[in-house]
């Protein structure tokens, strides 16, 4: 397994932090941003650039465009999601239509999947991972 930073794909992270997608933008500024366990975005695992991860609940967050449910999408995001969680990551993917449709849902599962995580992490303790 490759290491999980991958130093050359830092510019890359760093244009598609700047080029964010609407609905990227909206989970970001209107939730991930100020939820009380440290986000980041576009961050580089391996070889890829996941769109949101919390390393305090071992979480990746991905946003699914349309692109996503084509056959060649379907089978990269297999692919993508396997090596991620050989990483010991979990991963959760909305469509850019349920951040549009549900957005209050989205959160309520990302929050719920934060808080599982670390309830089932042995090294938990009480206060949450800020900046």
């Amino acid at each position: 397994m490759e290491r999980k930073h991958n130093p050359s794909l830092t510019p890359a992270a760093k244009t598609l932090r700047k080029t964010m997608t609407p609905e990227e933008r909206h989970l970001w500024h209107d939730f991930l941003k100020k939820y009380p366990y440290r986000f980041l975005r576009q961050k580089v695992i391996g070889r890829f650039i996941v769109d949101f991860y919390c390393a305090s609940a071992k979480l990746v967050i991905e946003l699914d465009g349309s692109q996503h449910f084509e056959k060649n999408g379907l089978e990269k995001d297999k692919e993508r999601t396997a090596c991620l969680q050989g990483y010991g990551l979990k991963i959760i993917r909305f469509s850019n239509h349920e951040i549009k449709a549900n957005f209050s849902g989205v959160c309520k599962t990302i929050d719920l999947a934060v808080k599982t995580a670390l309830l089932s992490d042995a090294d938990f303790t009480a206060a949450p991972n800020r900046r």
